[in-house]
């Protein structure tokens, strides 16, 4: 007989709870890196920021949790032989709920991101909401069933940062060289990430393996690079670039490490734990910019976000 809570974990499960806090990562860095760079950090009251920030971090989870349903509403068949324990193919979630849990997630995120919209007056931000909508169903649906996985999956981070962006400098500021590193840096972790957990459920591929750290370095070089777009009096790292430098060198040792071990011996236990380390590395990695930025506030409360990530990555499957 299940246990009572059976039922109440399988949503979460379906869900994938733990990894929205890395989507809130990524919008609310985008939000407070264009707050920082557009010059009006002082201009808008503190209600407002903190407003509008709710309703972009509802909207952005919105958005990842639909898209966490959705994927298993279209792996549902492959599930069945892979992972039978799964919400879906266990039967612990109708296929008819997740559908419609998944679409309705989606239409509350674009209805948030519509208030937003009016309130801020940034029509781009509506705009990039739909956008992000219409990636996440065509990576669910399509995309990942081919080498265009990836790219779809990178696409759909590089929107929710842009998301957090636009409702601060609209169109004009986003597109400065500042604001392109960042979002392309995570748009290529993301796609070199995707890469190295495609076949996560198996033995994977050696080659394909290395190649995606790669990808991940690349991204990791982007992000590195952006201080040296923006005046010096817009950052905090220009005097201490020898601390900047160490700091995304850790990063890519443990990143090395880490998935290094999976190349080594590519099983999925070993692609599996890779893939986690380097999901929560990207709260660490927004809370950097955040802090290039904004200072060391700010950037705390991002790497809080890595507390209930953790917590309940340990009960909770989050791969």
């Amino acid at each position: 007989m299940p246990r009572p809570d059976s039922k109440f974990r399988a949503y979460l499960e379906l869900l994938r709870l733990p990894n929205v806090f890395t989507a809130i990562a990524d919008v609310m860095m985008g939000y407070w890196f264009a707050l920082a760079l557009t010059g009006v950090n002082d201009e808008i009251s503190s209600d407002t920021k903190w407003g509008s920030l709710i309703l972009l971090l509802i909207s952005s989870s919105c958005f990842y949790l639909a898209g966490m349903v959705l994927n298993d509403y279209f792996d549902r068949n492959k599930d069945l032989q892979e992972r039978p324990a799964r919400p879906i193919p266990s039967r612990r979630v109708p296929e008819s709920t997740a559908l419609w849990l998944g679409t309705q997630l989606l239409g509350l995120g674009i209805l948030l991101a519509a208030i937003l919209t009016f309130i801020s007056q940034t029509p781009s931000t509506l705009l990039i909401a739909l956008a992000l909508a219409s990636a996440v169903v065509a990576y669910d649906s399509a995309f990942k069933k081919n080498w265009l996985g990836p790219i779809g999956m990178g696409a759909c981070r590089a929107l929710n940062v842009l998301m957090g962006m636009s409702i601060v400098g609209g169109t004009t500021a986003i597109f400065s060289a500042s604001h392109l590193l960042i979002i392309c840096g995570i748009g290529i972790y993301i796609i070199g990430l995707t890469w190295f957990a495609r076949t996560e459920a198996e033995r994977s591929n050696r080659l394909f393996l290395s190649i995606s750290m790669l990808v991940m370095g690349l991204g990791l070089g982007c992000l590195y690079s952006f201080p040296q777009s923006i005046p010096v009096d817009k950052t905090l790292v220009t005097m201490n670039i020898g601390i900047w430098f160490a700091f995304w060198l850790l990063v890519a040792l443990q990143i090395i490490y880490r998935c290094g071990k999976a190349v080594w011996e590519p099983n999925p236990t070993n692609v599996q734990v890779g893939v986690k380390f380097c999901l929560l590395t990207l709260i660490v990695l927004d809370a950097a910019i955040v802090f290039a930025v904004q200072g060391q506030e700010k950037a705390l409360l991002l790497l809080a976000l890595l507390i209930p990530t953790i917590f309940l990555g340990k009960f909770i499957y989050s791969t």
